[in-house]
């Protein structure tokens, strides 16, 4: 081997410049790794992948494909090209108008090798061409064609197979036009191709495991989703409350984001934050799949699963019907006709005096006075005959409910109401005189508490999920939407200081959709200015946090939902100057 003139110092300088640069690529290579698994945006992530590469191997275009969800067609997400100018896809909002390529051919099936970038795809092996005008095996009649156009010459090409942990090609980066410290066009580097597709290799885990999450991110929601459309399909007349409550929740959490002074120019919502808000609202009454419908949607105070009034009005009937017969009867024995019509008369006008009155109580109202509830059961110790056996054609479990207090056989006279051991099944007390002397809306304490319960059952079964770390807060959220700033919430009492922004937001929004909503059998529909003089009302008494209402109201947030989701002759003018503070006012 013939000697080398070039001096041992400088063949040293040499070795270190090259070991220097080895180095340097090195370190390159690992400061990438570590950007890339912690890049969380989507677009941001291939966008540097493939402008890292480019900066790398000093080319003057590239563009990075992935494989789609059909496994069938290469989809370009990221073009650039520095001597043209061009920039489309990732963060620039410009969308590449290349039709995707296809990897197998739509007639024969056959693979498509002579596109080298699906073949990359399909054989997961690197292509590294000096000049594609030269290059056989390949069609580049494409790029010819663009370089007629453009005036542009592409040459050097490097397309790398982007490989994810078990081998699988999701994507393909290609390389266009290598350059040299003078900006001549030359070959990619073969030693600079163990580099890229060490990035490559970077780059489709840090794909893959953002795909990884997107999807199982997707699917959680979808979770979320249908089971907040099964608890809204289970009630014909709560339908959309689980779709309608997070809506504004997220109206109201972003005017408080977006709050440059007062209380909430702090308090940002970022990305995850609405993400968790969001699911947190969707499950906030996930607990309600285990509550009857019947009690949920108890539009009177007799109904169960059917308005019990009915089975009262037929009994009023047969009084009526006594009457009468009682009527014809004394006119058969001789009695005054006259003075026996005004009998049945009087008695036909108290009959319906009586039912109109228990009619009138069957609708829950505001408040039940003592002197109603007295005469429920005045009413009540009427009596009429039965003559049919009470215990036919019932279930066992009826039946067997009336092993405790058989009913006397027929004819029998019973009270036209009454309370029976047999009305109690359960927790639930269906008394016809209990129920009828609900003071307060149409529920018996037994029935509120197993609504009410349906947060506690929200907590445990939402706490038993190993939500991840970022996804820890979703059971408060859904589970304290019912709590008070004043502590007299339930099931746990909190006060305002120990509730999150979420929390107390999920309270308002929950609130407001129920006073809104058209949906409810035992509430007409409230106008937007009755919703938030309510609302007013549960503020001035420490149930919901005022700075939030007063936010609700001079964002616009109750008026911009109203006009979303409530009906047009709901919508009315709404003067907040009265329910403001004095510095939310000004």
């Amino acid at each position: 081997m013939a000697a080398s003139n070039e001096p041992a110092s400088e063949r040293r300088h040499r070795g270190r410049r090259a070991d220097d640069t080895g180095a340097a690529h090195l370190h390159k290579l690992i400061e990438l790794g570590i950007a890339l698994s912690a890049e969380r945006n989507h677009d941001r992530l291939t966008e540097r992948i493939l402008l890292e590469a480019k900066s790398l191997t000093n080319a003057d275009g590239g563009t990075l494909y992935l494989v789609g969800e059909d496994r069938r067609t290469l989809h370009f997400k990221i073009l650039r090209n520095d001597t043209l100018n061009t920039a489309m896809g990732g963060t620039t909002g410009v969308v590449i108008p290349f039709p995707p390529l296809a990897l197998y051919n739509a007639e024969t099936g056959a693979p498509n090798h002579n596109n080298v970038a699906t073949h990359v795809a399909l054989s997961g092996e690197s292509i590294n061409i000096a000049d594609a005008y030269e290059a056989a095996g390949f069609d580049f009649s494409g790029t010819k064609k663009f370089d007629a156009g453009t005036g542009y010459r592409s040459k050097s090409f490097l397309t790398i197979p982007l490989k994810n942990y078990t081998g699988e090609v999701i994507g393909v980066l290609q390389l266009i036009n290598a350059q040299d410290d003078d900006g001549t066009v030359i070959a990619f580097s073969a030693a600079m191709q163990p580099l890229v597709e060490a990035l490559a290799s970077q780059a489709a885990v840090a794909i893959d495991n953002q795909q990884l999450i997107h999807a199982q991110r997707v699917l959680m929601e979808a979770i979320v989703e249908v089971l907040a459309g099964a608890i809204d399909a289970k009630s014909p007349y709560t339908g959309g409350h689980c779709q309608r409550v997070p809506e504004l929740a997220m109206m109201l959490a972003r005017a408080a984001s977006n709050s440059n002074e007062g209380p909430f120019a702090d308090y940002t919502l970022s990305e995850e934050d609405a993400y968790e808000l969001r699911l947190g609202a969707l499950l906030h009454d996930c607990g309600k799949v285990t509550t009857p419908e019947y009690v949920v949607d108890k539009a009177t105070k007799l109904e169960t699963i059917y308005d019990r009034i009915h089975e009262v009005r037929t009994r009023f009937e047969v009084l009526r019907r006594d009457a009468e017969i009682a009527m014809l009867k004394a006119k058969l024995d001789g009695a005054d006709p006259a003075e026996a019509e005004a009998a049945f008369n009087a008695r036909c006008a108290e009959l319906e005096a009586d039912f109109a009155f228990v009619a009138e109580c069957n609708i829950g109202g505001e408040f039940m006075a003592p002197d109603k509830i007295a005469r429920i059961k005045a009413i009540a110790e009427q009596t009429w005959t039965r003559h049919f056996d009470r215990t036919l054609g019932l279930s066992w479990e009826e039946a067997n409910r009336l092993k405790d207090d058989p009913p006397p056989p027929a004819p029998a006279t019973e009270h036209l109401l009454a309370d029976r051991l047999d009305h109690k099944v359960g927790v639930y007390e269906r008394g016809e005189i209990l129920n009828l002397c609900i003071q307060r809306g149409t529920l018996t304490d037994a029935e509120r508490k197993v609504i009410n319960d349906h947060i506690v059952l929200t907590q445990q079964m939402l706490e038993r999920l190993p939500f991840p770390k970022q996804l820890k807060r979703i059971p408060a959220i859904a589970g304290n939407h019912h709590e008070k700033i004043n502590g007299t919430g339930y099931p746990r009492g909190l006060t305002g200081e120990q509730m999150g922004i979420s929390e107390k937001i999920m309270a308002i929004a929950d609130v407001f959709e129920a006073l809104s909503a058209a949906d409810r059998p035992y509430k007409t529909p409230k106008k937007v200015s009755e919703c938030v003089k309510i609302l007013s009302f549960m503020k001035k008494d420490a149930h919901v946090d005022p700075d939030l209402f007063e936010l609700f109201l001079t964002s616009g947030v109750y008026r911009d939902y109203a006009q979303a989701c409530l009906r047009p002759d709901q919508i009315d003018e709404v003067d907040i100057t009265p329910y403001l503070s004095a510095r939310a006012a000004e």
